[in-house]
């Protein structure tokens, strides 16, 4: 440990806080054990998916003009929906992000007189533009879609009796979101998903339940494809792409919803037919092979902040000792300038610009502003270690990733010392 100490009082880790630090990481290790479980069914998962579409060395080379008889990209999306356990995939770098997935999965599934329902209350903020909560040019609203909500319980349940009578002969979608987005009511199992879908199947079977997957996947030993859903939905630069793809999203599900989302993203008669790989085939393969333990590595250290910061009289979301249903930890730091200092202890621990000070910023899709720690590899990409939040009340910051659990370790560390450093914590 005197060698790992000097490490780190190197680079500006006091002997106060990594000894708190390490005094929190005594009582977890058979929460990790736990985790690495997961994550070794979750590899073989994938595995699997890989042998059995006999994936090889010819579908790593790249695809270009239309994309006709990409090899590499079918084999892809062959893989995603045997780990999905899916009728089909759609896997594409012309996916930009998470946000652009959920709205093509929408779009695609949605016409003019139908009805959304979201069964787990507000969706994530970028959402709202897309659905027109808030108007936007192009939202759903334009195209005479209408939306209704269902909040959870006060216990951050689904109200499984609202549902039930919510539900209509003119609802043709239902919306669920697993992870908390920008709120500090729970993220969701996949069981309590799979009761929802059950409900909503129940009351009208021929509803589309589709789920906002971000941020969950790998988590669990089931996808909420495993429990009813039609469509999952998720980005390529958060669980799935395992740190190594640098852009992308996807959408798993039945085969007619995968094949309008396909229509959607490419145009109609065309559909999955096109769209070359443009030479990302290999890090999208190997970014989902290694994805099982880079997301067991990200929930070691949201598992680490949790207790760290909940030992300290912090509120924290989940607590310490939940089980975890996602990667992100939300701590509530209570002012503006807690919020700030935590962010700017996770830019500091970043192996990229860790040298500049993150600062707050109107984003666009948000309705506030929004500061985020970001020093990653791929711009954006919330796998890695990276921290948010809205400069609102609570003050929370949404803290998420790590493509390693040292590298996690050391940032959530970091935040830590700028607060001590300021005064605005006291350790035992």
């Amino acid at each position: 440990m005197t060698q790992i100490s000097e490490y780190y009082r190197s680079m500006g880790i006091s002997r106060e806080v990594l000894e708190y630090g390490e005094s929190v990481l005594l009582g977890l290790r058979d929460r990790f054990d736990v985790i690495d479980e997961t994550a070794e069914v979750n590899q073989m998962k994938v595995l699997g998916a890989m042998q059995k579409n006999r994936v090889s060395a010819e579908h790593f080379a790249p695809g270009s003009g239309y994309g006709y008889s990409d090899a590499g990209r079918d084999a892809l999306e062959g893989v995603y929906a045997d780990t999905f356990h899916t009728e089909a995939a759609l896997v594409r770098p012309q996916i930009t992000c998470g946000t652009h997935a959920l709205s093509l999965a929408l779009s695609s599934c949605l016409r003019p007189g139908d009805e959304m329902v979201s069964i787990s209350g507000k969706p994530y903020d970028t959402l709202e533009e897309v659905i027109g909560i808030r108007p936007s040019r192009g939202s759903l609203a334009e195209y005479g879609v209408t939306y209704r909500e269902i909040g959870l319980t006060p216990e951050g349940d689904f109200d499984l009796d609202a549902i039930g009578s919510g539900i209509s002969e003119k609802t043709k979608l239902v919306e669920i979101q697993r992870s908390r987005g920008y709120l500090t009511r729970p993220s969701l199992s996949v069981e309590k998903i799979g009761a929802a879908i059950r409900r909503v199947k129940e009351t009208n079977p021929n509803v589309i339940c589709m789920v906002d997957n971000c941020y969950g996947e790998f988590v669990e030993r089931l996808e909420p494809s495993d429990v009813g859903a039609d469509m999952v939905v998720g980005s390529l630069i958060k669980n799935p792409g395992g740190g190594l793809a640098v852009t992308g999203g996807y959408i798993a599900g039945t085969k007619e919803c995968v094949e309008n989302a396909a229509c959607r993203l490419t145009a109609p008669g065309l559909g999955a037919e096109v769209g070359p790989s443009l030479g990302v085939s290999r890090s999208f393969f190997q970014g989902f092979f290694l994805a099982p333990c880079v997301t067991a590595a990200a929930l070691k250290g949201a598992v680490f902040a949790a207790n760290l910061y909940e030992g300290l009289g912090f509120k924290v979301t989940p607590s310490g000792s939940e089980p975890r249903t996602d990667i992100i930890q939300a701590v509530e730091l209570g002012s503006r300038e807690g919020l700030c200092l935590f962010c700017e202890g996770i830019q500091a621990g970043a192996p990229v610009d860790s040298y500049v000070r993150p600062e707050p910023w109107a984003m666009p899709g948000y309705d506030s502003e929004v500061i985020m720690a970001a020093g990653a590899f791929v711009q954006g990409a919330s796998i890695e270690l990276s921290a948010d939040g809205p400069l609102r009340e609570p003050y929370a910051a949404y803290f998420q990733g790590g493509l390693t659990f040292p590298h996690a370790k050391f940032g959530i560390l970091m935040s830590l010392e700028k607060l001590w450093e300021k005064g605005m914590v006291k350790l035992p």
